[in-house]
């Protein structure tokens, strides 16, 4: 693809985002989604391989339905209630629609099927931004529904949780894992979304950092499968050692950075009285953790490398800049005890 081209698609995908951001009016943001998506599938198979134009059909077909549904839903909307202001929408049925197309865009369970197929088949820079930008318009959508029954993103947000945890359980591939992640990580952010909105930032902001480190990692690596871990010593040796704390950061266990968002969602759903739906959550972010445990501990500590001592990697210098995954790192595994200052900023 040439580089024109590109860089018009990815100015495409901005503008799509900021398009839906500055909406009040349903119809416009529904345009902004639309281009985002189109601007999207070029992108998919600019590399023209059988399974990247399979993903790239899917996610088409995936895409259109629920954008579809949207237009219906907010189309009801504007007969029932004679407005298309995105803030004032307030029939029950056009609501609850609006959120499952949305939960359909981002891929929240039971929601999700599309998403780890499509991500399996597309190059790492590619899935980064399918699990990362393209979450932004939709999510942001939600957060501006008032909803007078929040039970449906509570339901959607600890689904997608359990599910998240045990779609990923025996996957080899590690965008298809990446993509279970996410659907996890999504149902952390909406379990909370109508109870405190500032912590639903937090928890994206917090994955948005940790899921770019972890994207960036593999791709100076060079590893789409389980296996190619293994090698990754004779690659990049301090990357390799750092590897396992942005693991752990991504499952959330203390004191990196991935810790605050779960430990401050827990403790609102207790005060909240969801005790039982917190201690489910907890519990399924656990077998998250499990498989991320076993990426670098199956991998890195105890498999060895499946080529031969003729056949392993040059340690050459990294032909991509190697700066801004520095910083990503960094900021993945340090930013815990700075959580207080950024909440605080948040809930201006």
């Amino acid at each position: 693809m040439a580089q024109i081209v590109q860089s018009i698609l990815l100015m495409s995908l901005g503008l799509g985002t900021m398009m839906t951001f500055a909406s009040t009016h349903w119809l416009l943001a529904w345009m902004g989604i639309e281009i985002n998506t189109l601007a999207l599938i070029p992108l998919m198979v600019q590399n023209p391989h059988p399974r990247a134009v399979e993903a790239a059909t899917k996610y088409f077909f995936a895409q259109t339905v629920a954008s579809a549904l949207l237009l219906f839903a907010t189309l009801s909307n504007s007969y029932l209630t004679g407005t298309w202001n995105i803030p004032l929408i307030s029939h029950p049925a056009p609501t609850t629609l609006c959120i499952l197309a949305l939960a359909m865009k981002v891929g929240l369970a039971p929601l999700h099927t599309w998403l780890p197929e499509v991500m399996q088949a597309l190059d790492l820079r590619i899935a980064l931004i399918l699990s990362t930008w393209q979450k932004l318009a939709p999510l942001y959508l939600m957060y501006q529904i008032p909803l007078t029954n929040s039970n449906i993103l509570l339901t959607l947000g600890l689904m997608s949780i359990i599910i998240g945890g045990l779609g990923g359980f025996n996957q080899v591939q590690l965008r298809k894992i990446l993509a279970y992640s996410s659907i996890a990580h999504l149902g952390w952010m909406v379990i909370i979304l109508s109870i405190s909105p500032p912590l639903t930032l937090l928890a994206l902001y917090t994955y948005l950092l940790i899921s770019t480190s972890l994207f960036l990692s593999l791709m100076l690596l060079r590893a789409k499968h389980i296996n190619s871990l293994s090698a990754s010593w004779a690659k990049i040796p301090a990357l390799t050692a750092i590897l396992p704390f942005i693991l752990l950061s991504l499952g959330g266990l203390p004191p990196l950075t991935g810790f605050a968002p779960k430990w401050l969602i827990t403790m609102v759903l207790v005060q909240e009285g969801l005790t039982l739906m917190a201690l489910t959550a907890i519990l399924s972010s656990l077998l998250s953790l499990y498989y991320y445990l076993r990426l670098f501990y199956t991998t890195t500590l105890t498999t060895p490398p499946n080529n031969l001592p003729g056949t392993l990697p040059w340690r050459f210098r990294p032909q991509r800049n190697t700066l801004l995954p520095a910083l990503a790192i960094t900021a993945t595994i340090t930013l815990l005890p700075l959580t207080p200052t950024i909440l605080t900023y948040l809930t201006w």
